[in-house]
């Protein structure tokens, strides 16, 4: 039951997260496994240590850029789905169901797949799983007495265990989810800025390494070249408009929300830079695309390794994993909220907007998408998935920046709790960079992109159902 000091909003939800909270939120829904090992791919492609720094810096203020966007548009819609709603109200809800449908069905349900994945393959990294026979004698299969059980069963079943272990937490009570939160984030914060410490304070670095260039690299950078390089910081940034989806559950959300993104982005921001400025203080450029062409090697790993040993290994695994598995609980607090407002709205499966009667959260919403979360975690691959999500993460964050302008013309002489400073710079530069971004992804990334686009178009024939079966309820 609410306790008497918490306001409920009208949904049936309890503002219980105050601004703390909030700024907590915003960096566990950011911080997760891309921090430690994305430096690799981005120095693969680039070739150069200074445009790798470059790449994080550019990447980390086009989102901050975003999220004081978002910010103003957040102070005046402070509703359960946050941009869900936002959408809903300044360009109607066929638009709506369909930014709706792309979390459901790719951005956020693939978050929660991809990093709880990547908590699973950090603790085999430590605790390697073994190839088990099972059946012996009585299963036979081409020859081969028993089935045979390979290292990454043990690591899907781990990652399945996380993933509802964490969805259990949250069907108690958002409380609990923020505990959780507060609790691995803090960690994380310390880890991080530990690590950063420990490379200039311990490690044998070398100022040089910012002037030179891998054994492949031309000597020049191409705009794609760049762009993509961004894509590998984009995940480690993403998710800092998760914090708009429990609006319903914040207190004085038109303040905590837009003043927590500000703070929360901000934050993140300066933290991966300086750590990705020790991990190339620590490392030349070429070590780092030898770990790309490793495969499954750790940007991070090898960094702390190179001065701390096989210990660092361990520490940055168990850092990954406590990283991950905050994320992973932002992901499954958060986002459903998105479902709830939606089916609140007949755009969703009915189930969706009913809120638990003791533990007041929206426990249908949160076992969809953790059954959806299930399915792609079986079948597809981290880079996949991540690939996947942020290209159709920015085609709505674009749209959503927009709104900024709509709502300044719509409340003329009306001044929200937050404004974004430097209007219209901000946003403008912001939505540009989004355009750029989707264009150069579906040049450069077809496959990817095109399946990004197959998945939201998925949810035709279900706005189309919904849509009818709501039209059929209002005539009646």
């Amino acid at each position: 039951m609410a306790n008497k000091n918490f306001e409920k909003h009208e949904s049936g939800l309890v503002r219980r997260l105050g601004l703390g909270a909030t700024f907590l939120l915003v960096i566990s829904s950011m911080v997760g496994s891309g921090v430690f090992k994305k430096i690799a791919p981005m120095s693969s492609e680039l070739g150069s240590a200074a445009w790798v720094l470059a790449a994080w810096v550019v990447a980390g203020l086009i989102s901050w850029f975003g999220a004081l966007t978002n910010a103003e548009v957040a102070s005046q819609i402070a509703e359960p789905g946050g941009q869900y709603e936002y959408f809903k109200r300044i360009f109607g809800k066929p638009l709506a169901f369909f930014y709706g449908w792309a979390v459901f069905i790719v951005i956020q349900s693939a978050t929660a797949a991809a990093v709880a994945s990547v908590f699973a393959e950090s603790f085999h990294s430590i605790f390697p799983f073994p190839e088990v026979t099972i059946l012996e004698g009585v299963w036979t299969f081409g020859g081969a007495s028993g089935l045979q059980l390979q290292p990454v069963f043990f690591i899907k079943l781990l990652a399945l265990s996380v993933l509802w272990l964490i969805t259990f937490i949250n069907l108690r009570g958002v409380q609990h989810g923020e505990r959780v939160s507060n609790f691995f984030t803090s960690i994380v914060i310390l880890g991080i800025i530990g690590i950063t410490g420990l490379c200039f304070g311990f490690g044998n670095g070398d100022w040089s390494h910012f002037a030179s260039s891998s054994s492949s690299s031309t000597g020049s950078v191409g705009l794609s070249s760049f762009f993509l390089a961004m894509l590998a910081a984009f995940w480690a940034y993403e998710g800092w408009n998760n914090l708009g989806f429990l609006a319903g559950e914040i207190k004085n959300p038109s303040r905590n929300v837009p003043f927590g993104l500000a703070l929360g982005v901000g934050f993140v921001m300066l933290m991966y830079v300086a750590i990705n400025t020790a991990y190339l203080y620590i490392l030349p450029i070429q070590d780092f695309v030898n770990i790309h062409e490793a495969k499954n090697a750790v940007s991070a790993v090898a960094v702390i390794q190179s001065f701390l040993g096989p210990v660092g290994s361990v520490i940055i695994a168990s850092l990954i994993m406590i990283a991950t598995f905050g994320t992973t609980n932002n992901t499954v607090m958060s986002a459903p909220r998105v479902y709830f407002a939606m089916a609140r709205d007949g755009l969703f499966f009915s189930g969706a907007a009913k809120v638990h009667p003791k533990y007041e959260v929206p426990s249908k919403a949160i076992l969809y998408q953790s059954i959806w979360a299930t399915v792609l975690l079986l079948s597809g691959s981290f880079d996949q998935l991540t690939d996947m999500l942020i290209f159709a993460a920015f085609i709505f964050y674009g749209l959503g920046a927009s709104a900024v302008f709509i709502l300044r013309k719509r409340n003329t002489g009306q001044k929200p709790d937050f404004q974004v400073p430097g209007y219209p710079v901000i946003p403008a530069v912001f939505i540009a960079f989004c355009l750029v971004l989707v264009v150069n992804a579906i040049i450069e990334q077809p496959i990817q992109s095109g399946a990004g686009l197959l998945l939201i178009a998925s949810g035709i024939p279900f706005y189309l159902y919904w849509s009818r079966k709501l039209a059929d309820k209002e005539t009646k």
